[in-house]
């Protein structure tokens, strides 16, 4: 039978925060860890949609705990107070699920001056992780799954023009961070594996699936021509965003190989029940990932202080 959200393993006494779980793929996620008995916390740039999230996760799972972080990855000073909020809580953090993300927009810039979709996508996770880290490895099985998309098939990281200042296309862009979460993801497994830390890190990608990101780049550019080709394919090509949200549990809950990436089964990994799937060869080459992550280091600030192998 194929693998459905019934089929996650309980969560009982484990603790997940789900980046950009105030609609869609995280909201869904949520739901699903709530569901299986995880507390989960919310990170939501606005505590108005937060709140309503919660709410919608508490019908959802009856009893379920439900707690909200303030983030805006987009903002590394608020990526900086999330991560001391979530660590000055008593207990471990057992999942990061590092969802939130913008595609295709307009040319913009973060507070700190990256380019967005960069800057949110894979810098502000990449900050976020580095210094959830310590809560992370408190936990005994800690986890961090990294959402990517089909489209960092396209994807190139320019290092030559790394923020889009001199040419930008926005859907280069956008292959270009989810490139980077893919190498992220991967170099984070090799790293933790090599310090013989017991951190997995997993990604996974929802194939074509109905959310407003979609919407939200021909919004921004005043195109009600591409808000309509959005919302046509959504209603006739996209499955729902709960099914999107499938291979996104199926790495966070199954009992997986660090490295692993889920996606869906069907024609295209565009849509059906979650398996493990195929990145690029450029999402796999080292060389590219050391790369990416020691520029990451320095555009944050912010390094991983992975503890030294013992023995």
């Amino acid at each position: 039978m194929p693998w459905s959200a019934a089929d996650i393993r309980s969560q009982d006494g484990r603790t997940a925060l789900v980046t950009g779980a105030t609609g869609g793929l995280g909201l869904q996620t949520a739901i699903g860890l709530a569901r299986a008995g995880a507390r989960v916390l919310i990170g939501a740039r606005d505590a108005g949609r937060g709140e309503a999230a919660a709410g919608r996760i508490a019908a959802a799972a009856p009893g379920a705990q439900v707690e909200l972080v303030g983030l805006d990855l987009a903002d590394l000073a608020s990526v900086r107070a999330a991560a001391e909020e979530v660590r000055g809580r008593s207990e471990p953090l057992d999942l990061l699920v590092c969802n939130a993300g913008v595609m295709a927009l307009p040319r913009r810039t973060t507070a700190d001056g990256f380019e967005m979709q960069l800057g949110t996508n894979h810098l502000g996770h990449f900050a976020l992780a580095a210094q959830l880290l310590p809560a992370l490895l408190e936990a005994p099985e800690p986890r961090v799954v990294t959402v990517s998309s089909g489209a960092h098939k396209f994807g190139k990281i320019d290092f030559d023009d790394l923020q889009g200042e001199h040419r930008y296309r926005r859907w280069h862009a956008y292959g270009q961070s989810k490139l980077a979460n893919l190498l992220f993801a991967f170099e984070l497994q090799r790293r933790t594996a090599a310090a013989d830390l017991p951190l997995l890190s997993m990604a996974a990608h929802p194939g074509y699936a109905a959310t407003d990101l979609q919407s939200a780049g021909p919004k921004m550019s005043g195109s009600k021509a591409g808000e309509l080709v959005m919302s046509v394919g959504n209603r006739i090509f996209a499955q729902s965003d709960a099914d999107g949200a499938l291979p996104i549990l199926y790495a966070a809950t199954q009992d997986l190989p660090g490295g692993s990436y889920a996606g869906p089964s069907g024609r295209g990994e565009m849509k059906g029940p979650p398996t493990l799937v195929a990145p690029n060869r450029s999402a796999t080459d080292e060389a590219l990932a050391k790369r990416l992550w020691e520029l990451s280091e320095e555009l944050t600030g912010v390094r991983f202080e992975l503890p030294a192998r013992v023995g």
